[in-house]
């Protein structure tokens, strides 16, 4: 229940990552406890998604830096004019920036559309159509953009 009540002030307020660092430290210590886990435990044990046995835990420092990721892509592709023209720019810090991030992730997009479509399963070639993310728009841009 804190997650959902916290990132909202993270994503509308100029909060940097290391203090949002700092936060997801101070939870760790006491959700750590509060697991009886030794202190030693990484948090990749702790908020790893593609485990077999996993937590319902979700990284604050990943929640904040994904929802700055999609207010940066939701004010690039407004259809509002004046949006578009003032392009607000979003401050985190100096140790991560959500510009860079974004246009990394853009640049990966483009690599596997030069790459094309591989064969990742046994179906067949030709079995499955691929979605392109430079030809699509809006939301389903958006989710390609930042992996979900």
């Amino acid at each position: 229940m804190l997650i959902p009540k916290l990132l909202w002030p993270l994503l509308v307020y100029e909060i940097c990552s290391t203090r949002v660092e700092a936060i997801e430290a101070k939870i760790n210590k006491f959700t750590r406890r509060w697991l009886g886990v030794p202190p030693g435990l990484t948090d990749v044990a702790m908020y790893c998604r593609k485990a077999k046995l996993r937590l319902p835990l979700k990284s604050i420092l990943e929640e904040y830096t994904c929802g700055k990721a999609r207010l940066l892509s939701m004010l690039e592709d407004s259809e509002d004019p004046i949006v578009k023209t003032v392009q607000p720019t979003i401050k985190t810090g100096r140790k991560w920036k959500v510009v860079e991030a974004v246009d990394e992730a853009k640049k990966c997009l483009k690599i596997k559309e030069v790459i094309g479509q591989t064969q990742i399963d046994r179906k067949g070639l030709g079995s499955s159509r691929a979605k392109w993310w430079s030809k699509a728009e809006g939301k389903p841009k958006r989710e390609k953009r930042h992996g979900h």
